[in-house]
């Protein structure tokens, strides 16, 4: 099938979006240098700031958190791609307002090749860095070898940790630290029903039958072992939501956030439907939903599927989630 889109030259594709994104919301971000959206009040912010890096074509991912109380500087990449190492140092440098700078990266190979590239270079000029690596996906590797595990809509609400954590005038130690904590306590499992095509080239990232969906589909298309016949709302919801508690190892009273975010093609309808019977397993379980969000946050253009997120909550971190942001794609007051 042929695809359809309203795109220009698919070369200019990253260039305009960015352009378009940033007077749509030139109230908070502006562009800089080499494809970096960066948060209007950076400057004189005097506390901890927040830096991440993606590919283009996920959106409103990674840029529509950048704001107060998220991520200050975001990097792009050309779409479905790591950006260069130096871009990413050069929005450390922008981004350091004296109090040191989190790094934020999903575990993909080539942002973890450019991330890796990046500290590097930045230990060598003397920066105050640190690194958090966002690593949730349970469909392709266990916990125990959590490493091997890819960084999907997770990202989002610790930017959130972070952010608030930061503006709250932490260092960046604790920072680091708070995130890192939220991070080793969130896992994500992704479902497609058809994939989606890439918006340079049309080539499709996964094919899938008529009646089939794929449990564990990654960000660009990656199988995740578990194709089957598709299934109801209730039946799907089940499966994944088991998947997540057991990963976690999640007790009868426990505190969770859940996240159903749409990747691209899936109608809130569908959400809300798997999300009410979210609800209704864990209140059997006695587990209380204390954090949630249901849309999209991170998008693979036209896939049809959901990515399933959850985390443990504690006082401190459902404080940091509640705390006032305010970004393109997610606000807080």
């Amino acid at each position: 099938m042929k695809m359809k889109k309203f795109i220009n030259a698919p070369e200019n594709l990253t260039k305009e979006l960015l352009e378009g994104f940033a007077v749509a919301n030139g109230d908070l971000v502006h562009l800089e240098g080499n494809r970096m959206v960066v948060n209007n009040k950076l400057k004189g912010a005097g506390r901890v700031t927040i830096v991440t890096q993606g590919g283009a074509g996920h959106e409103p991912a990674l840029s529509g958190f950048v704001g107060e109380g998220m991520v200050d500087v975001s990097v792009v990449g050309d779409i479905f791609a790591a950006p260069g190492p130096q871009a990413c140092v050069d929005a450390i440098k922008l981004a350091d307002q004296g109090k040191g700078v989190l790094y934020v990266v999903l575990n993909h190979a080539g942002d973890m090749l450019t991330g890796n590239l990046t500290m590097k270079q930045v230990k060598k000029e003397g920066l105050q860095v640190l690194k958090v690596v966002t690593q949730e996906d349970i469909s392709n590797a266990p916990r125990s070898n959590a490493e091997d595990r890819r960084g999907l809509v997770g990202c989002i609400p610790a930017y959130k940790i972070a952010g608030a954590a930061a503006a709250k005038g932490l260092s960046l130690e604790e920072v680091a630290a708070l995130t890192q904590r939220f991070a080793d306590n969130m896992a994500t499992l992704a479902v497609a029903v058809r994939g989606a095509t890439h918006p340079s080239t049309g080539s499709m990232l996964a094919d899938l039958g008529e009646d089939e969906m794929e449990v564990g589909m990654g960000q660009h298309g990656e199988g995740g072992g578990g194709r089957q016949p598709m299934k109801s709302a209730d039946e799907t919801a089940a499966i994944m939501l088991n998947g997540l508690l057991s990963d976690l190892s999640i007790k009868n009273g426990e505190k969770i956030m859940l996240i159903l975010n749409g990747t691209g093609a899936t109608t809130l309808m569908e959400l809300f439907i798997i999300y009410r019977r979210c609800v209704e397993l864990l209140k059997e379980k006695n587990i209380e939903i204390v954090a949630n969000y249901v849309g999209e946050l991170l998008t693979v253009q036209e896939q049809a599927g959901f990515q399933m997120f959850m985390a443990r909550m504690d006082d401190e971190l459902l404080a940091l989630w509640n705390a006032p942001c305010n970004t393109p794609y997610f606000k807080k007051v």
